[in-house]
């Protein structure tokens, strides 16, 4: 039996894989900041025939004795994606092999993929790494009693997520999470919000979570937000000086929100930029 073919880069001594977890519904209606007619118009340039729809991936890291998995879709919460662990299953990786996760954050399509239908780790064997910042905002009852009905029951899915992980859960720092891999905060589409930069045997890739989630309209507008973000000025500043900076190393980029392409290169265009997805 042939397996599937997922987009995979080679970055010095680990092999990275973008597992998609399928598509969500969304609207350009979410986004500020860029007229929604001009957004659906740089979605229909870029061959995207649902100009809505968000793409979800995760990535497997495999290298050096370790099977690292970073973000696990949304396990099939919302009726979105839910594709990611019979993926990983699909390329050889059952998820008792995984032995650490990194979280970017902490919304239903990054961690929905953590628990199964009987809100148990599926991950059973893995250390789980998100930042501090994350889950103080989350634990926080004062910003639960506050928020929406459906904010609201992103705090109770978090909080049953990671006490279903416990004494599992770590707390990002500087430090590396495993040779060549470290984390890189990326504040204000949450709080906690984190890149993983990976720079071995002289390559390098960032895993820049959802610094955009609609690639192609957040980069050629950097400042154009989505309502996700918990706070937009914030987000909009991080993706601006990141941006900046990956075309200026002329780094590697993989996005959540990529294309099932996952790998990226992202370069100057009039007053903005562009995506430039690696094929295989």
């Amino acid at each position: 039996m042939t397996r599937p073919q997922f987009a995979s880069r080679q970055i010095g001594e680990y092999i990275v894989t973008a597992l998609s977890d399928g598509n969500m519904a969304a609207s350009l209606d979410l986004l500020v900041g860029v007229d929604s007619v001009d957004a659906g118009e740089i979605q229909r340039q870029a061959g995207i025939g649902d100009a809505g729809n968000i793409h979800i991936n995760g990535y497997l890291i495999r290298g050096k004795g370790r099977t690292i998995l970073v973000d696990s879709g949304t396990g099939g919460l919302n009726n979105a994606g839910g594709l990611l662990q019979q993926n990983l299953v699909a390329v050889g990786v059952c998820p008792e092999e995984i032995d650490t996760i990194l979280l970017t954050h902490a919304h239903p399509d990054h961690i929905g993929g953590l628990l199964d239908a009987e809100a148990q780790p599926v991950f059973t064997r893995a250390k789980v790494y998100i930042h501090p910042l994350e889950v103080e905002h989350w634990l926080d009852n004062d910003k639960q009693q506050r928020a929406v009905e459906r904010v609201q029951r992103i705090f109770a899915l978090v909080r049953r997520t990671l006490n279903a992980y416990q004494p599992a859960v770590e707390m990002l720092n500087d430090s590396e999470v495993a040779p060549g891999i470290r984390p890189v905060s990326l504040p204000g589409h949450t709080p906690g919000h984190t890149g993983f930069r990976i720079d071995s045997q002289g390559q390098s890739l960032l895993i820049w979570g959802d610094i955009v989630h609609y690639p192609h309209i957040q980069t050629a507008h950097p400042d154009a937000s989505i309502a996700f973000d918990i706070d937009p000025a914030q987000a909009e500043a991080t993706r601006t000086a990141l941006l900046a900076q990956v075309v200026d190393e002329n780094l590697l980029i993989a996005g959540m929100h990529f294309g099932a392409q996952g790998f990226a290169h992202i370069l100057p265009a009039g007053d903005g930029y562009r995506v430039a997805y690696l094929e295989e």
